[in-house]
């Protein structure tokens, strides 16, 4: 077998090129089976639904996924029962340079690059919507985004915390035909149980305590526009079945009621987890993941496309400081930096910067150079929150969305700086 030079992905012109590969049972009871990248990931496994399905009883139902980098094939195992292991090596990730042969379970697959490709697009315009970056990572994603919002089936959205999943959720409903909707927002990560299942499916007056009222959950309330389930990789399990059957039915039966009720909703899921790792162990339900996993987005980390740093810097920067251009010294300081907060630390870095920038308050007599800058700083967020709450009226969602944050980030900054104010729900999200 001829080793060929590693693959990669390509820039073209308007196109992305992918080198597609093979793998193939050269070992093992599915022997002969075989499966050719699709994309940039092909997945092994024993459950419905990955490239190359298999039979043998060691290999779990998602063991491992292949992908397509620069640097050659990424070989990542997903948390399987019995390893991935290369030669004498049981590996968690590596990256093949060539051929190579895995073995999972008992059964062996050798896998190795064609002399193929396919072509992606590539978007022309550096932004889609609130996202922002022209790097080929992100004018690849537009498109895929572009088509999503003209589909009517379920998204998954996957990315680490801080890359802009709640933005992306946000361009697909305003792209799509539900735009003129509304568009809610449930964090199945920041609510206990109770409150969870009744942010969904709403409930009667008097189906536990506090419920004081009939309420809609979000999946009614949103009729006509779509729902996004963030973090849904922390819904309790005990709630899994009954979204799934909400999902499938498009009904919905309140806390407390009697009745199922319509839903005309569409479904958007956000996760910072691999749920097929969570899946593998038993931790999210794999009929509910081949639900939510119609369509899939993955949302690359800034460390993977540096160059959008500078120009993410300078559009935060002319949000808070619309009268100045950045610092040519604090954009080189930035992109010197590894961001593992991805997006959203970049942009709390450069808030603080541009905060510190502003004409300061005056400092007590007392205070140091430090404590001086801490308080500018801090008087100025301050303002900034119980300004921007105001014009929403005190509305959480609404001032998240038009200050392009998180609403858990907004939510934390209000409890810094406003504790005797802080929303305590959001009105829009009940309707």
């Amino acid at each position: 077998m001829i080793d060929r030079p590693p693959p990669t992905l390509t820039v073209r012109g308007r196109s992305i090129a992918i080198r597609l590969f093979e793998v193939s049972v050269v070992e093992g009871p599915d022997r002969g089976k075989r499966a050719v990248s699709r994309g940039d990931e092909l997945t092994i496994g024993t459950s419905p639904g990955n490239d190359l399905e298999l039979t043998d009883a060691g290999v779990s139902r998602h063991h491992c996924a292949i992908r397509t980098t620069e640097r050659g094939l990424e070989l990542r195992d997903l948390a399987s029962t019995n390893g991935t292991l290369l030669g004498d090596c049981e590996v968690a990730r590596v990256v093949l340079r060539g051929a190579a042969r895995l073995r999972l379970g008992s059964t062996v697959v050798a896998v190795e690059l064609l002399d193929r490709e396919i072509d992606e697009p590539l978007a022309d315009d550096p932004r889609y919507g609130d996202l922002v970056g022209a790097s080929p990572a992100m004018r690849r994603l537009y498109p895929m985004i572009q088509r999503c919002a003209e589909a009517t089936a379920t998204v998954l959205i996957e990315g680490e915390t801080g890359t802009g999943k709640e933005l992306v959720a946000e361009s697909i409903h305003r792209a799509s035909s539900r735009r003129h909707g509304p568009f809610v927002v449930v964090d199945c990560g920041a609510l206990p149980r109770t409150l969870i299942e009744s942010e969904l499916f709403g409930h009667v007056r008097g189906a536990f305590t506090g419920a004081d009222r009939d309420r809609a959950g979000a999946l009614v309330g949103a009729a006509g526009g779509s729902v996004l389930l963030d973090e849904i990789g922390e819904l309790p399990l005990a709630l899994q079945p009954v979204l799934l059957r909400a999902l499938e039915n498009r009904t919905v039966r309140p806390i407390g009621g009697a009745r199922h009720q319509p839903i005309d909703v569409r479904i958007l899921a956000a996760t910072h987890r691999d749920l097929r790792i969570e899946v593998n162990r038993k931790r999210f339900r794999a009929d509910l993941y081949y639900r939510l996993h119609v369509l899939r987005i993955e949302l690359p980390p800034l460390r993977k496309r540096p160059g959008d740093i500078a120009v993410l810097a300078e559009h935060f920067w002319r949000t808070f400081r619309p009268d100045a251009a950045p610092p040519a010294e604090l954009i080189a300081e930035l992109i010197a930096q590894p961001w593992p907060g991805n997006v959203r630390e970049l942009r709390n870095a450069v808030e603080r910067a541009a905060a510190s920038a502003a004409p300061p308050a005056a400092p007590r007599p007392a205070q140091s150079y430090v404590e001086a800058k801490a308080q500018a700083i801090d008087d100025w967020e301050r303002g900034w929150v119980e300004q921007l709450l105001a014009a929403h009226h005190g509305n959480l969602s609404r001032a998240a969305r038009a200050a392009r944050m998180g609403r858990s980030h907004l939510r934390q900054l209000a409890r810094r700086h406003l504790p005797a104010g802080e929303p305590d729900s959001d009105p829009d999200d009940a309707t």
